[in-house]
């Protein structure tokens, strides 16, 4: 079985340091909420990811469609060109672990047999039949987000009773079925899905609830907060003056432990992670004695 990265931390800033690990968005799309086309081609996206290696990402997350609100679906061969070859020439040039970001099985299979270690699907493994067959044979990490609708209808009308007991719920209910399909727990990992058919209020209540999460289903817990539109509500500010907020989040769910944080920027959320650690460790070390 492949070794997850969840349970291997890096040095500088995984949970054995106290902070989560750090999972570095790359869109090789033209239509991705915030960055969408600006890392076209093999060459560029590789040395973007190479970047963000070097400025701290302990995991790259590589998408070849678009998810966010509204965006159309990509056919299997476009998502295939963008991807695969990123993959593959990323997996030769560095041992941090690589994500397929894909709700289609195929993608997800050749993606694992070029190099990556984990399938984050934000579909749970639902949109493709194939796909739970595929995560159970290749032996990758899965990742399980939740999702309310479909990315061209999510944001129109999300409504819950109750969305933390709603999301817990869902992520139990994938959970189990992984389970019984043979794929064992310690290969999981769970998303609330923020942003995806949520109101800023619902992503807001579930990043609060982020560690009651993970604690009740026994799961390591991702989160994608990057950049969100919630953050809109939040702070009033436009998707290219969303940093500060993003690292706000991140120091908040890195007080619950989080176990990963999926952002673009890398380095300024990895340096404002260690600054609040690094206070934060002598304070609880003083408060023991």
């Amino acid at each position: 079985m492949r070794e997850l990265p969840w349970l291997r931390p890096s040095a500088a800033n995984g949970p054995a340091a106290g902070l989560p690990l750090l999972m570095g968005i790359l869109n090789v799309t033209p239509d991705s909420f915030s960055d969408g086309g600006q890392h076209a081609g093999v060459e560029a996206a590789v040395q973007h990811a190479l970047k963000l290696i070097e400025d701290g990402a302990d995991i790259i997350d590589i998408g070849g469609e678009s998810t966010r609100p509204g965006a159309d679906p990509v056919e299997l061969d476009e998502e295939l060109s963008r991807t695969i070859p990123v993959v593959r020439r990323l997996a030769s040039q560095t041992e941090t672990p690589i994500s397929i970001d894909t709700m289609k099985a195929e993608v997800a299979r050749q993606a694992v047999d070029a190099g990556a270690s984990i399938i984050n699907d934000v579909s749970a493994l639902t949109a493709d039949p194939a796909m739970l067959q595929v995560a159970r044979e290749c032996e990758a990490g899965i990742c399980l987000m939740h999702m309310q609708g479909t990315p061209q209808m999510m944001q129109r009308s999300p409504q819950y009773q109750d969305v933390v007991a709603e999301v817990t719920g869902y992520l139990r209910d994938r959970i189990q079925e992984c389970i019984s399909a043979g794929i064992p727990l310690s290969r999981l990992c769970i998303d609330p899905g923020i942003g995806f058919g949520k109101t800023a209020e619902h992503n807001l209540e579930l990043l609060a609830a982020s560690a009651r999460m993970r604690d009740e289903l026994n799961c390591p817990i991702l989160v994608g907060h990057s950049r969100k539109r919630f953050l809109s509500h939040v702070l009033g500010r436009e998707v290219e003056e969303r940093t500060a907020g993003t690292i706000g989040v991140s120091i908040a769910l890195a007080a619950q432990q989080v176990d990963i944080l999926r952002v673009h920027d890398v380095r300024v959320v990895r340096d404002a992670l260690i600054a609040w650690h690094a206070i934060t460790a002598r304070a609880d070390a003083a408060a023991d004695h």
